[in-house]
């Protein structure tokens, strides 16, 4: 039987029966299916809400939209790019990558497109997971993928007055490319990540741009540099040229988490970065409102040579009062002060917290116990990947290892690697699942923030890395290589295997 038939097969009672279902179609499901494919497991299923593969690159097409991680490290070392046009890589070019890697690996035909999960629950008898779509389908999976990323839900402000606004609205990862912005009075409502890129993009373009600050970010340099013709040809034709320079990368890269977690010595770059604000910004005083009260490292930091440069243009607005209100047509802040506006665009980032953003999916593990009640005290797992009292349940760039100096495709390689080792060890074993250890958790997580304490995340500032009461469910606290040292190999006692053998059980293994 093939890969597209065992994996589509159906029981009489119409459920759609696999061994893997992997939930979302982005750099992470695409990478779980690759490593699949490449360990000889070919049951399985990528079930994608929308109708595209690409995740954040699909969503996030706003102008100026790029990475902030060098393109040679935001690329699979198993399935490299050789070919990339600059140092760091624009979303179109990203969203292409990802594009190559599904033609290439022909992982279309794993796919099910516009299958939104609504509904997973742990099925204690059989030891295996039922999946409910937003369609009404039923499918039946040993294991389960969460891939679907950290940042994926928008953050949409309450705003009073909102409803009444007679102008255009819309969120950054959902650009309305049809609206027209010449001419427009716009007003932006945010200056993270997302904001910093378009704001240089469509100020030109527009009559006044209001840039509505909450919090001021730290913004440093970034590498325009292109890669040329020899550079191309050299990554293609020698292998080893491309990993020499991906290594290099990867180093620089993982030197940035000495001065986090000394936050003595991160007050040095700070000093370049305020420097920086001041040689982009004519206007001192205006300068002085760009720069954070905080120290650098405990928010994101952003990279740009666009961002600040943009506030020299005479219309464009910095505006560090809150909203007060919405009306009709202008917006009012608690000054007083009244802005006529055409258009509103929401910077305002992603829903972080898992508690929040599983709130319209279910996921039901040993017990009957509820992964957003499980978390209800913050989000916790072993390694990001699995989670005490939820066997065959794995997740990629799960709580605490989202990254804030490297790649998290490098993470997300390394849980790859152990999510395909745990189900290998429950063929070997001739069982049918597996859960962590609830001592093994526990204790991993109290190792973690013991960790986080003293780096500049827990420097007093409030950030999407924390839940309510400041607690870091985010980040993992050290160097990537001892996430990759710690996660190379699975350790079976800190695991328990469930259920004995089954007759005809089709657990994944290597042909």
């Amino acid at each position: 039987m093939s890969a597209a038939t065992s994996a589509s097969k159906k029981a009489q009672n119409n459920v759609q029966k696999t061994q893997v279902a992997i939930i979302g179609a982005g750099f992470g499901g695409l990478a779980m299916a690759i490593r699949l494919l490449q360990a000889n497991i070919q049951d399985f299923i990528i079930l994608e809400k929308a109708d595209d593969v690409g995740g954040t690159w699909r969503e996030n097409q706003y102008p100026g939209a790029a990475c902030d991680v060098q393109s040679h490290m935001y690329s699979l070392s198993f399935a490299p790019k050789k070919d990339w046009s600059k140092r760091y890589a624009e979303a179109a070019e990203i969203f292409d990558y990802i594009q190559d890697l599904m033609k290439e690996f022909e992982l279309k035909k794993f796919i099910q497109f516009q299958h939104e999960v609504i509904s997973v629950k742990f099925d204690e008898a059989a030891l295996n997971w039922q999946l409910l779509m937003q369609n009404g389908q039923r499918i039946e999976a040993q294991f389960i993928v969460f891939a679907s990323g950290p940042l994926h839900v928008p953050q949409i402000p309450k705003i009073k007055g909102i409803e009444n606004f007679k102008g255009e609205v819309f969120h950054s990862s959902q650009w309305n490319h049809n609206y027209n912005l010449n001419n427009k009075h716009v007003a932006s409502i945010g200056t993270g990540g997302s904001a910093i890129q378009y704001l240089p993009e469509i100020a030109p373009k527009v009559e006044q741009l209001y840039v509505l600050q909450r919090t001021a970010a730290w913004v440093i340099p970034r590498d325009e540099r292109t890669y040329n013709a020899l550079d191309k040809k050299l990554f293609s034709r020698f292998e080893w040229f491309r990993k020499l320079h991906r290594a290099r990368l990867y180093w620089s890269n993982e030197s940035r988490v000495v001065p986090i977690v000394k936050p003595k010595i991160m007050k040095y770059g700070q000093k370049l970065a305020e420097a920086f604000i001041k040689f982009q910004i004519k206007d001192q005083t205006l300068a002085k409102k760009l720069t954070p009260n905080f120290v650098m490292g405990c928010k994101r930091i952003l990279i740009s040579n666009k961002y600040f440069p943009t506030f020299n243009r005479e219309n464009v607005e910095l505006i560090t009062e809150a909203i007060q209100e919405i009306t009709s047509d202008s917006i009012i802040t608690q000054d007083g002060q009244k802005r006529k506006i055409d258009c509103l665009i929401y910077g305002t980032g992603f829903i972080t917290d898992p508690r929040i953003y599983l709130k319209s999916f279910t996921c039901y593990g040993k017990n009957n116990l509820e992964l957003k009640d499980a978390w209800k005290d913050g989000a916790e797992s072993f390694y990001g990947i699995t989670t005490k009292n939820f066997p065959n349940l794995f997740q990629l760039l799960g709580p605490n290892t989202v990254l804030g100096h490297n790649s998290v495709i490098f993470m997300i390689e390394s849980q790859t690697n152990y999510i395909i080792q745990m189900m290998q060890l429950v063929h070997k074993t001739q069982t049918q699942a597996i859960v962590v250890k609830a001592e093994a958790q526990d204790q991993f997580n109290q190792n973690v923030q013991n960790q986080l304490k003293g780096t500049v995340w827990q420097s007093g500032c409030v950030s999407w890395y924390q839940q309510d009461g400041g607690k870091n469910f985010s980040l993992w606290p050290t160097y990537t290589w001892k996430y990759w040292l710690e996660t190379r190999k699975v350790n079976p006692a800190d695991y328990q295997l469930l259920g004995g053998i089954k007759p005809n059980n089709k657990t994944p293994h290597a042909a």
